[in-house]
């Protein structure tokens, strides 16, 4: 029997017309205005002081901003449309944290981890196990567990529902660039994001205490069955130390991903003398550990020479709080901001929000057949 009762004061969208889904186009810039500004869109390393950047930087796009004013200090590709892997799950968070209290229980049962993509990452939930909330996120944040993520989805009222609730928030966030298939970053056609959109759904994450308390949690006890537990680790390196990698001074967190389609994806905070920044880097050219040395070294660059670097773009604020934080001052990026989107992409407008939502629970549902084929996610 479930201790946990599922949600009711939301209604379940109803799913009466859904349009073929069409591929990501490159992410250049053709109609309107850039979401973040106009050089967030061009190819190549857009920054103030190029000269000062790291030399050997080999991913295929990244992202360098300032948290608390939302600068964006320098970045490559940044609006690129490309697999997230388990940095998805960040907008997961985003979406759903909010929900359930961290002491609500839930008893899980076998058809509640039934469709786990095969080869998925995995936390250890086991049918006839009841779980807090918040060790169901422990698992979620720490090992990238899609069956945690599976669970919690379940009691947000299914997985169609969840789907289709990130890509209406993330339209609420300006995240354009993301289509939502599934809501643990697994391998699925269509499912991408960006180094900018991803940035976005740290920044926005770590606004909330649970958020950055999960992200940066290194380890905790797991619950085993029989009045046991076992321990699990996170599987983000620079907090870790694990494999090779130096644990980075003053790391919050945030959230790591792999696949074999995506490779190595990364969203980063760190903070030093009283300043955070973030950093994206999606799919470095080979070796596991890139992507966290690549991190590490943007973060030296802007806590260093780029410290007084002039922004080349802004992350944007949520629509839903755009009147609430707007302001007289704003700058020319700030200001170039709007709900148009660049580079023929399924949420041109960021009304279209919900309309994308229902599309992309719609397409979840016809790919499911297809979830034992992909590979896993970390």
């Amino acid at each position: 029997m479930h201790a946990f009762s599922r949600p009711s004061r939301r209604s379940l969208l109803s799913f009466t017309a859904l349009a073929p889904l069409a591929l990501a186009a490159p992410a250049a810039a053709t109609t309107g205005t850039v979401i973040g500004g106009a050089r967030l869109a061009r190819d190549g390393v857009q920054a103030a002081l190029p000269s000062g950047l790291p030399k050997k930087l080999t991913a295929r796009a990244w992202l360098l901003a300032d948290h608390d004013s939302g600068t964006v200090l320098a970045s490559y590709r940044a609006h690129r449309r490309l697999a997230p892997a388990s940095t998805l799950k960040m907008l997961f968070a985003d979406t759903l944290l909010a929900k359930f209290e961290r002491t609500e229980r839930y008893t899980v049962t076998a058809a509640d981890l039934a469709d786990i993509p095969a080869g998925s990452s995995l936390v250890g939930v086991r049918p006839g196990l009841t779980y807090t909330v918040e060790q169901l996120w422990q698992g979620v944040f720490l090992r990238s567990g899609n069956d945690a993520v599976h669970v919690l989805a379940l009691m947000n009222g299914g997985v169609a529902r969840t789907v289709a609730e990130m890509q209406a928030k993330a339209a609420d966030l300006q995240a354009l660039d993301t289509r939502v298939v599934s809501p643990d970053g697994y391998d699925h056609t269509g499912q991408l994001s960006s180094a900018y959109d991803l940035t976005l759904f740290a920044r926005h994450g770590l606004r909330d205490a649970d958020f950055r308390a999960y992200c940066g949690t290194r380890a905790a006890d797991f619950p085993a069955g029989g009045g046991r537990t076992f321990r699990i680790e996170n599987t983000d390196r620079l907090l870790s130390g694990t494999y090779g990698v130096t644990p980075y001074k003053g790391v919050i967190g945030v959230k790591n991903g792999y696949t074999s389609h995506a490779g190595n994806t990364f969203t980063g905070a760190a903070t030093r003398g009283g300043r955070t920044l973030l950093v994206t880097v999606l799919h470095p050219a080979s070796g596991h550990n890139a992507v966290y040395e690549e991190t590490a070294a943007l973060l030296d660059w802007g806590f260093g020479e780029g410290s007084s670097a002039q922004g080349v773009g802004a992350l944007v604020e949520p629509l839903s709080e755009r009147e609430a934080s707007a302001s007289p001052s704003a700058g020319p990026v700030e200001a170039a901001t709007v709900t148009t989107q660049h580079g023929g992409g399924w949420g041109g407008a960021a009304g279209a929000g919900g309309a994308a939502a229902l599309l992309a629970a719609g397409a979840y549902a016809l790919r499911r057949r297809r979830a034992g084929r992909g590979p896993s996610a970390d």
